[in-house]
């Protein structure tokens, strides 16, 4: 069952002598508190550590005699009814055989599929080789033909060559083939001393003693740790406090007089910081005993670094890894939707400084805060691939699940909200997923071209250009079809049709052999518009604000090209970013999930950047177009619009993907595919082209972390690339 404010994964009672009722799922809204009846009594539940930090999971148990369980989403005064279920022995004895035999279920019904798919793969192999080559296959293909079959069979069996890092029991096989790294014993020219500030409250002597450990033992020992006791009342916290204090000279200890929370706190430890470097870390939490060493390692590579982070992890009350966060580089707009940078991050101290340190008033998301404000000053920012860092999940800790500061959710908000305003910018900020959806407004609608190509193909174009009439809400653009030797009447009859009935819509002739950069930098040279849609004939509109949306998105001034979510027919999910160097040169993210799905970090629900957006449905101001010089015309048919995404990277912009803007894509129908040999040559040539002049981001894409796959996005290699290798 669904509300406009939680989807529900599971729900169900369970056990058969000691029942419980057990519900899970996802917060798509602000958190907001549940209430269970059971027979009309409210019931207290208990909230345990969730997969995501969207997630919720909660357990409540049941006498034998209690017949029914009714759940209420309460937000505000409201109370809404989203779940029942009955409790009776019959249920529980059936939902335990479920929970036994689904999984050999799944297994078969997995298998059945692979095999389905294997014939099929096997079928439409015979029927294309017979269409396109009577089976007399030029030994110039021979090639590419065994490679593309490969690669298909290696999709059909991705249940055995990867695995999920959001799967606990996945991460830990990942991790347990991974080769273990010894630091270089080395001497750096360059050793900046690192003061590790921590807040304290209240933590148990085992588990600050494991933190502090944890930072005595790195392999890099120029660094001084910083601890700012907020008002203890535990005996233990304040003892272990002074204990470790004698123990190291490096360790210093401010005790403050009255309780401040987390950012005063944190600032106490500032203050008595003599490092250059600060690095933030919780009482808690732990560092492997690298982490400083590659720091410093990075800062050897390159002194004038600002701000370094880390890819991190959680550790579980059993001391066993799970969730990672496997993190892009510097990623400006999605650290608006969510503080992606978070553990471990290390910051000049003098910058930290200037802006006043951490803010009181935002405590729970005052880290997120302080990075925002921090990313304003400076842009000389690395980031290190490697989890080096554990964080704590404790019962009531925003690492166990955010539903338990839900307040940090508002402070996050706001902390985003201000820094609209200080960059003198204004846009809406929701709170979605337990993450923030930013939106850009204005006041006057900015002039925008729609540029669709096509060649005959009227019954597709029409479905385009009506779905654009139709559907858009947004009143200042105009539809530019660009003809490229249509010949058949029906095209004709509807550009007749349409030059009637729409007055915003024109046609520009390209009579030219087919070059797809050509034909849309012959078109955006008739337009006047403030910005440009490079748009598929194959595509339909299904959100309303599309340009609304987009061009809020385009008209800032550090974003270059705006991509947006394409579903096929079936809504699954045909393009949602490009990912360079996965599956050979470049491939769409996400490819084939379903249309509802939130990704892997809320990457289908929220704003993210990455390196390139197709050309089917992409947003770009005018002037950014031109001053990358448009679609480079020697990318006659494929990789232009990757082509174009990285001159604009490399002009300083950031490409970004607005996954809330959808479009059907019906994908390639009006110029075929590339079978012949005569097509096949060009291919290679183009993929070449990319290779001599991209191989930087193909071989490490900046918004791809290295740790997935190089075959399947956002997935984790069985074997380690060493076990390949033997």
């Amino acid at each position: 069952m669904f509300s406009d404010k939680v989807s529900i994964e599971e729900a169900n009672v369970y056990g058969i002598s000691h029942a419980k009722f057990i519900m899970r799922g996802s917060l798509l809204e602000k958190e907001a508190k549940f209430k269970i009846l059971v027979d009309g009594k409210e019931k207290e539940y208990k909230s345990l550590p969730a997969l995501t930090n969207c997630g919720f999971h909660i357990e409540t148990p049941l006498e034998k005699n209690d017949k029914e369980i009714k759940v209420y989403l309460c937000t505000g005064k409201k109370e809404q009814l989203i779940c029942t279920r009955k409790n009776s022995s019959l249920h529980r004895i059936k939902n335990k055989a479920r929970k036994i035999f689904e999984p050999i279920i799944n297994k078969g019904k997995r298998l059945v599929n692979g095999i389905t798919k294997f014939m099929k793969a096997i079928i439409h192999g015979i029927h294309f080789l017979w269409k396109e080559h009577h089976f007399l296959v030029p030994i110039s293909l021979w090639k590419k033909y065994a490679k593309d079959f490969v690669r298909k069979m290696k999709e059909i069996s991705n249940n055995g060559l990867f695995l999920r890092s959001d799967i606990q029991e996945d991460y830990l096989k990942w991790l347990k083939n991974q080769p273990t790294e010894e630091p270089e014993k080395r001497k750096f020219k360059y050793e900046p001393k690192i003061s590790i500030v921590i807040p304290v409250y209240n933590i148990s002597k085992d588990l600050l003693s494991e933190c502090l450990d944890s930072i005595l033992n790195q392999t890099y020992q120029n660094f001084e740790i910083c601890l700012a006791d907020d008002h203890s009342t535990k005996e233990e916290t304040i003892k272990t406090l002074k204990d470790y204090q004698k123990k190291d000279k490096r360790i210093k200890v401010v005790f403050r007089k009255e309780n401040g929370h987390i950012s005063k706190a944190t600032n106490s430890a500032i203050e008595i910081a003599t490092g250059e470097f600060i690095g933030l870390m919780d009482n808690d939490d732990l560092l492997t005993k690298n982490a400083l060493y590659e720091i410093v390692k990075v800062l050897n590579e390159d002194k004038n670094l600002d701000m370094i982070y880390t890819d991190e992890d959680k550790i579980d009350m059993q001391n066993k890894y799970r969730d990672p966060h496997f993190k892009a580089d510097f990623s400006p707009d999605t650290l608006l939707s969510s503080n992606y940078i978070c553990h471990f991050c290390v910051l000049r101290k003098s910058i930290v400084e200037d802006i006043g340190g951490v803010r009181i008033g935002y405590e729970g998301a005052q880290d997120h805060d302080l990075f925002l404000r921090f990313t304003e000053k400076t842009k000389k920012i690395a980031h290190i691939p490697k989890v080096l860092y554990h964080w704590r999940m404790i019962p009531g800790s925003t690492a166990a699940t955010i539903d338990s500061k839900s307040y940090a959710l508002d402070k996050g908000k706001k902390a985003v909200e201000d820094a609209l305003k200080r960059r003198k910018i204004t846009g809406t900020v929701k709170i979605i997923y337990n993450h923030y959806l930013v939106e850009y407004t204005y006041k006057k609608e900015p002039s925008i071209s729609i540029i669709i190509p096509t060649k005959d193909h009227a019954e597709d174009t029409e479905k385009c250009l009506s779905s654009i009439i139709e559907k858009t809400n947004y009143k200042n653009y105009e539809i530019v079809l660009v003809n490229n030797n249509s010949s058949e009447k029906s095209f004709f009859d509807l550009v007749e049709k349409y030059q009637k009935k729409v007055k915003n819509f024109r046609v520009v002739d390209a009579n030219i052999p087919f070059n797809y950069s050509k034909i849309n930098n012959l078109a955006v040279k008739t337009c006047k518009s403030d910005f440009i849609v490079l748009l598929n004939n194959d595509t339909e509109v299904i959100t309303k604000d599309w340009l609304k949306i987009m061009v809020g998105y385009a008209m800032q001034d550090h974003i270059g090209a705006v991509g947006v979510k394409l579903l096929y027919p079936d809504n699954t999910i045909q393009h949602a970013g490009v990912i360079l160097g996965v599956g050979g040169e470049a491939n769409h993210a996400f490819l084939s999930e379903k249309k509802d799905s939130i990704g892997l970090y809320a990457r289908l629900a929220l704003p993210h950047n990455y390196s390139a957006q197709t050309a089917a449905c992409l947003m770009v101001s005018r002037k950014k177009y031109e001053e990358v010089g448009g679609l480079e015309e020697e990318l006659m048919v494929a990789y232009n619009d990757i082509d174009f995404n990285l001159k604009l990277l490399e002009k300083g912009y950031y490409n970004l993907f607005v996954p809330q803007v959808e479009l059907y894509h019906y994908e390639s129908k009006s110029r075929g595919l590339d079978t012949t040999t005569e097509k096949y040559n060009r291919f290679l040539k183009e993929q070449y082209y990319m290779f001599d002049k991209w191989k930087k981001y193909i071989d490490k894409d900046p918004f791809y972390n290295p740790n997935f796959s190089k075959t399947k996005g956002f997935m984790l290699d069985k074997e380690s690339k060493e076990s390949r290798k033997r």
